[in-house]
């Protein structure tokens, strides 16, 4: 056996290894989401923020194939450079759902600002969240943000202005994966302080292919994914991707007079 078979062996050995590790890393990232500081931004409001876990929190916080290696250098070279070309100073806008209640009409969008790659990229993005009234909970150091995707969910009611939901800052490892999500819960009009929380918003794993609400009355609604750029149809919850986002994102409305219950990743 020559010295070229024994690496090769080696090198088979070592992609054997790598596999059988994945699932355990899996599971350090769903450990570390799971213990990852998360952060709502609502004005005085209603809110539950949902967890994989279950728990609930009452909040109304603040806003190779081995031999070549032409390939790769080929898809680095493509891959965005610049900090417009990865959307740092100014984020990827997608709207999530829109629909009329009582003759208002509502609609959430999430905004996704790209990662800074350096501490001055991240200062220079603050100063642009900061004018479009966006503040992550981490304003204060802008190394925090160095490598993290930036999103910011807001939902908008009638003439009244667009109030924030939710966000938060994340590494690429803590995309969500298998029945991973995070939801928040709140009534559709941002300047009800009380009462139902009708509207379920919330991100999952981009393999999630429905997710079901389900309601005080015992109901429940499912959303299920679909393609990016769908129409948006007030009548059906849907799982849909947004630009720049590590996850794809669902929303829910209640039926009349009842409120949210639970929500989880059926299939």
């Amino acid at each position: 056996m020559t010295d070229r078979d024994i690496a090769l062996l080696l090198a088979d050995a070592a992609d054997e290894v790598e596999i059988g590790i994945a699932p355990y890393q899996a599971v350090i990232r769903g450990g570390r989401r799971r213990r990852a500081r998360r952060w709502a931004l609502a004005t005085a409001t209603a809110l539950v923020i949902v967890g994989t876990s279950g728990g609930l929190a009452l909040a109304g916080l603040r806003g190779g194939d081995g031999g070549e290696v032409t390939p790769a250098v080929t898809q680095k070279a493509t891959q965005p450079s610049t900090p417009e070309e990865r959307h740092v100073y100014t984020p990827q806008e997608t709207t999530l759902a829109a629909g009329i209640e009582q003759g208002e009409t509502w609609y959430v969008t999430v905004d996704v600002w790209g990662a800074p790659r350096t501490e001055a990229e991240a200062e220079a993005q603050l100063r642009s969240m900061s004018s479009r009234h966006e503040e992550p909970w981490d304003k204060d150091k802008a190394s925090a943000l160095v490598g993290k995707i930036t999103y910011f969910v807001r939902r908008s009611f009638g003439s009244g202005d667009p109030a924030f939901l939710m966000g938060n800052s994340v590494s690429p490892q803590d995309a969500s994966v298998g029945t991973d999500l995070q939801s928040a819960a709140t009534p559709l009009d941002p300047k009800k302080t009380d009462g139902p929380l009708p509207l379920v918003v919330g991100h999952v794993a981009k393999t999630a292919q429905e997710v079901t609400c389900t309601w005080k009355d015992g109901s429940s609604t499912v959303a299920r994914r679909v393609a990016a750029g769908a129409d948006i149809n007030s009548d059906e919850a849907a799982i849909r991707p947004a630009a720049g986002s590590l996850d794809n994102w669902f929303v829910c409305v209640a039926p009349a007079r009842t409120a949210y219950e639970s929500a989880e990743v059926t299939k």
